[in-house]
């Protein structure tokens, strides 16, 4: 079989983690369904491949699965979920492994692996992209923009497309396109009955509705297919840097820019001590710095940034014409995977003076030399959509921000752990009191999950009844199938099979 390890799998047993914390023997001869419904791979620890497929983003997450899967099409995921679901395992899926709080992997669980699935195909003439389930960023904008098309994306490009997806995405052309999920027009996706179904307005709506910001609760999608614009492929963009004694200068600047910002600019402003880069003046290293990361894919960037221009002159300025990939990749060396990563942000409604104020304290205390403190502007078209088109919730905010602690393995990361805590305690009375889900910690409390979908969380937990009433797909930032006093069926009534 085209895939399989070099071992005999009649010779292991590998204990696996079910649902109720019990342990299922995988025996060679248990896991001989499974073997027989699967063109891909599976894999144990100390085979090729093991180590790259379980590796995450985010060293602080220490979970790993028992077995892992990597499909090779919507027939072999569905053999999982039907293995998987059959003898009640502990089922995670990764993609890009990017998620902070460690979601693709269940402990002791088996995983998919969707990486094998990163095929893309683009019709520029329909505005189409179709997308493997296990793409990453930049397998998809370097598709796209051979045509000079691109759908919102998020920010670092190793992100996998899946995660970033389901949970909302949002990146540099959110504000003239809306979240990334806002920009699906058709779904392929396996449930949690083993059943493959295409999804879209019209078909299985309730289930198209829920995935566009409802996660990985619904499902492992094996195939998106985006709508995609006129974008690039040369944009304006990059970082324009000054030392941090005049951050009260540059964030009225920042407020001045987005207040008056078309949809066609995007624009983050960043707190931190300056990393050691050839592009940093030497005697600003590890002192604090304000930048401002801009996206302009519009007409007229030098008007629209002059906000910007008339401060002091910066201590680094690479706003250039430049491919749109190239801004795309322009944060991956600047948050890499393998360190320790702490989040806590909310969303606003907007920026205050003394919402600014605070923000700028806060984020001057967490000062470490990997850290950094950030407000995003996502306002324009995330505003503008109907509530009913997808399952994001919080369309009114126009602003994330909060703060990301980041220390190297070994290191002792209370500190910096403490400072983005308070930080965040302190911008919590500015809130619009949601938050965004693809930003929770594995610590977070079912009440965040529940803020982060505002009204829709009812309707998604009732779309979660219909299409997964064991709750299968529990990797995730949960969404129960029951609700208070109702009975599990996690352990009793099982999904019918379809296939």
């Amino acid at each position: 079989m085209r895939g399989a390890p070099s071992y005999d799998m009649r010779e292991t047993s590998i204990e696996l983690t079910t649902v109720d914390g019990g342990r299922f023997e995988a025996t060679g001869e248990a896991l001989r369904p499974l073997r027989a419904h699967l063109e891909g791979e599976l894999l144990r620890a100390g085979d090729a491949g093991w180590t790259e497929a379980v590796r995450v983003w985010n060293a602080t997450i220490t979970k790993s699965p028992a077995l892992v899967v990597r499909p090779r099409s919507a027939r072999d995921v569905a053999a999982v979920i039907d293995f998987a679901s059959d003898r009640r395992l502990l089922l995670s899926v990764k993609c890009g492994g990017h998620n902070i709080a460690g979601t693709s992997i269940a402990d002791r669980g088996l995983m998919l692996d969707m990486s094998p699935m990163r095929e893309v195909a683009v019709d520029p003439e329909a505005r189409l992209a179709r997308v493997g389930g296990g793409c990453r960023l930049r397998d998809v904008d370097a598709a796209t923009q051979r045509h000079g098309l691109a759908t919102t994306l998020g920010f670092v490009s190793e992100t996998g497309v899946a995660g970033l997806t389901l949970g909302g995405g949002f990146g540099y052309l959110m504000r003239r396109f809306g979240w990334a999920a806002d920009n699906l027009e058709e779904v392929e996706i396996v449930t949690a009955d083993g059943r493959v179904r295409i999804a879209d307005r019209d078909r299985d709506r309730d289930l198209f509705w829920a995935i566009r910001g409802g996660g990985g609760n619904f499902g492992v999608v094996t195939r998106f297919t985006f709508r995609v614009h006129r974008v690039g492929p040369i944009v304006t963009g990059g970082l324009m840097v000054w030392s941090a004694d005049l951050a009260e200068q540059v964030l009225e600047a920042y407020r001045s820019l987005t207040s008056s910002a078309p949809r066609e600019l995007t624009a983050a402003a960043i707190i931190r001590l300056a990393p050691p880069a050839p592009f940093v003046p030497a005697h600003a290293h590890f002192k604090p710095i304000v930048g401002v990361l801009v996206c302009h894919t519009g007409a007229d960037p030098r008007r629209d940034l002059e906000p910007l221009r008339a401060l002091p002159p910066p201590l680094v300025d690479l706003v250039t014409e430049h491919p749109y990939t190239v801004q795309q990749s322009m944060l991956d060396d600047l948050d890499p995977a393998g360190f320790n990563q702490y989040w806590k942000t909310e969303f606003l409604p907007e920026l205050s003076s003394a919402y600014l104020d605070v923000w700028r304290r806060a984020a001057l205390a967490v000062a470490s030399p990997m850290s950094y403190s950030v407000i995003f502007h996502i306002g324009g078209a995330n505003n503008d959509h109907d509530v009913d088109d997808g399952a994001v919730g919080n369309r009114d905010a126009r602003f994330v921000s909060g703060f990301s602690g980041v220390w190297r393995p070994g290191e002792d990361g209370r500190a910096i752990v403490e400072a983005v805590r308070q930080g965040w305690r302190q911008i919590r009375p500015f809130s619009t009191g949601g938050n965004y889900v693809n930003f929770q910690l594995a610590e977070d409390l079912d009440e965040r999950t529940i803020a982060a979908y505002g009204k829709n969380f009812e309707r998604l937990r009732r779309v979660k009844g219909v299409y997964d009433p064991t709750n299968l797909f529990r990797s995730n930032r949960n969404i129960s199938p029951w609700g208070p006093g109702e009975p599990r069926r996690d352990s009793a009534e099982r999904h019918p099979r379809a296939r």
